[in-house]
């Protein structure tokens, strides 16, 4: 049996000439322009209010941070470790100068009284000797944050602004105090 050779198969249903261009017609230039036109901002309710959400939650969170004293969300002024040394060591005492606005509220009261003008008399006495008290407690409690700073990280390391950092911070009420206190009273820091 004589075989013939095969031939090729060939499909009629391709067309003779190739095809030319890419099938539509090119856009213009203002079809073009229209297209990638959109609003910088959405401006959608839906939009807005996602915005909005996603925000107050950023900074819901980055306000717990702080307040936890997580470094990455903490002020320059609270950064590093001798500033939360610091913290520690003022958040662990009592101190004079954290009372000195209740002080300053009973001497505002004291005043108001109309009969007795000895009573506002004797209570801005009161009110000036625990201010002198006060801002002389914040001087000895700088310079003995800067001496257990100078030993602990040693004096060639230490930071500037260590005592007015430990006297302003004595000076604010515990619980108003941000980062929030991380030791309990009596518990000093090593």
């Amino acid at each position: 049996m004589a075989t013939t050779p095969v031939s090729p198969s060939t499909n009629d249903d391709a067309p003779e000439t190739p095809a030319v261009g890419k099938g539509r017609a090119t856009p213009t230039r203002a079809e073009q322009e229209a297209a990638r036109r959109r609003p910088l901002v959405a401006n959608t309710k839906e939009a807005k209010a996602a915005a909005r959400a996603e925000l107050n939650e950023r900074r819901a969170r980055a306000q717990a941070g702080m307040a936890a004293g997580e470094e990455k969300f903490l002020p320059a002024r609270d950064k590093g470790p001798q500033r939360r040394w610091v913290r520690d060591y003022v958040d662990a005492g009592w101190h004079p100068a954290e009372f000195v606005m209740a002080i300053m509220v009973l001497v505002i009261l004291a005043s108001l009284v109309p009969a007795s003008p000895v009573i506002s008399l004797y209570a801005y006495a009161v009110m000036m000797a625990y201010l002198v008290i006060a801002i002389g407690g914040m001087i000895l409690l700088g310079f003995r944050v800067k001496r257990k700073v100078a030993a602990k990280f040693g004096a060639e390391r230490m930071e500037k602004g260590l005592g007015w950092y430990a006297g302003m911070r004595a000076l604010q009420m515990r619980f108003m105090r941000l980062p929030k206190p991380q030791v309990k009273r009596g518990q000093y820091p090593d």
